[in-house]
């Protein structure tokens, strides 16, 4: 359990072969209903590869919706057990041969998982001299999903900034780049810069929009912010 109704899980392709994936896609999980009707969830990719393109487990972040079809699934599948799932599927990708001179990369919940997945690709930003500002929004600590994880990338690399926003709580141990509030605080602190910037918006609907509004607001063109909602279904 990564937090009180989000868990991590972890899978292998059934035939043994690797998964080869880009950073930012997201695989589609296929169950039925009780009355046989087929249906599909989609998740995000959490899994942070060597590079190759190619990784042995596909990781993903689940969270509870109460009575929630998949929820019922994935939450009774013992290890071991199997689902059927496609992919990988999506645009939601770092253009690593663009000019961007600073990446701002926007989250809350479980919508901060594919940034997770493309840390190996924000070093190769670092090396070229781009800056990346990761602000991800949460109610309170015990959510904050790969808070260490973040935190230790950040230590490492001096191009990589880290914003932890606490909407109802702040930590018991605040730290430096922790900041009271939604992400548009993080966010406007940040000045975006319409000339340099480029904006990656993941989470749940109404933060993705208000988020929309503050960039266009600040003159980033619209291929410049790029979003991808997270819509808890039943």
């Amino acid at each position: 359990m990564l937090a009180p109704a989000i868990r991590h899980m972890e899978f292998e392709r059934a035939d043994g072969a690797p998964f080869a994936f880009i950073p930012g896609q997201f695989v589609q999980i296929h169950f039925t209903y009780a009355d046989g009707k087929p249906t599909k969830r989609s998740y995000s990719v959490a899994t942070i590869g060597d590079g190759s393109g190619a990784v042995p487990r596909i990781e993903i972040a689940v969270s509870y919706v109460e009575g929630g079809a998949a929820t019922n699934l994935l939450a009774n599948l013992p290890e071991g057990g199997t689902i059927d799932a496609s992919g990988p599927y999506g645009r939601f990708c770092l253009d690593e041969k663009d000019a961007n001179r600073r990446y701002l990369l926007v989250a809350t919940g479980t919508g901060v998982t594919p940034y997770r997945a493309m840390l190996p690709h924000l070093e190769k930003l670092g090396q070229r001299g781009a800056e990346v500002a990761l602000v991800y929004g949460a109610r309170n600590e015990s959510e904050l999903l790969y808070g260490e994880e973040f935190e230790a990338f950040a230590r490492t690399h001096p191009h990589f900034r880290f914003y932890a926003c606490f909407s109802r709580a702040a930590r018991a141990q605040p730290r430096a780049h922790d900041r009271a509030g939604r992400v548009h605080v993080a966010l406007s602190e940040l000045k975006p810069d319409a000339e340099h910037d480029i904006a990656y918006l993941c989470g749940n609907p109404e933060m993705v929009d208000q988020a929309f509004a503050l960039l266009k607001d600040a003159g980033l063109p619209v291929p410049h912010i790029r979003r991808e909602k997270y819509v808890s279904s039943r």
